[in-house]
C-alpha cells in the first residue's frame, strides 16, 4: 500500500517533502482505525493525494456531488483524496498554525473517510474529529518540524 501527494496548484507555497512523509505516517495510524469494522483502507493499494486550487476543487465539488463553491476535502472510495490548498490556508491563519499541518489534517479526514467514518450525523462527525486529532497529534510527535 501506498499514498502520492501531488501539488496541482501554485497559489499556496507549500513544503511538498514534509507533507509527503506525513500522508505515509498518518496512513500507518488510519489503517488501524475503522468506523465501521471493515477496514476498507486496507485493501486500496494505492492513494493519490490531490492539493489543487479552490477554483478546481469547487468544480469537482460541483460535478460529483452536485454542491457549489469550494470545500476542503472530497474522498473518492477508490483512494482519490482531493484537498483545497487556499482553504486549507484560510483555515490554518484563522486557527493559528501553518498551512501543511491544516492540509495533514484533511489527509487523515480522507483516510478515515476510505475507513469507513462518515461526518454526516452530529455524533458520527464527532467521533471522527477526535480521531483525527489523535492521529494528527500522533503523527506530529513524531513529525514536528512542521
Amino acid at each position: 500500500m501506498s499514498i502520492e501527494v501531488h501539488n496541482h496548484q501554485r497559489a499556496v507555497r507549500l513544503r511538498l517533502p514534509w507533507l509527503r512523509s506525513f500522508a505515509r505516517l498518518a496512513l500507518e495510524h488510519c489503517r488501524e482505525k475503522s468506523a465501521d469494522g471493515r477496514f476498507a483502507l486496507r485493501g486500496i493499494e494505492e492513494i493519490e493525494v490531490a492539493i489543487v486550487s479552490d477554483r478546481v476543487i469547487a468544480g469537482v465539488h460541483e460535478r460529483f456531488m452536485h454542491i457549489p463553491g469550494a470545500t476542503d476535502v472530497i474522498t473518492f472510495e477508490h483512494g482519490e483524496i482531493v484537498v483545497s490548498a487556499q482553504t486549507a490556508a484560510v483555515q490554518a491563519r484563522q486557527h493559528g498554525h501553518p498551512v501543511e499541518q491544516e492540509l495533514a489534517l484533511y489527509i487523515i479526514h480522507g483516510l478515515l473517510h476510505l475507513n469507513g467514518y462518515d461526518d454526516l450525523m452530529r455524533s458520527d462527525a464527532a467521533r471522527m474529529r477526535r480521531t483525527q486529532q489523535h492521529i494528527l497529534q500522533a503523527c506530529l510527535a513524531r513529525l514536528p518540524n512542521v
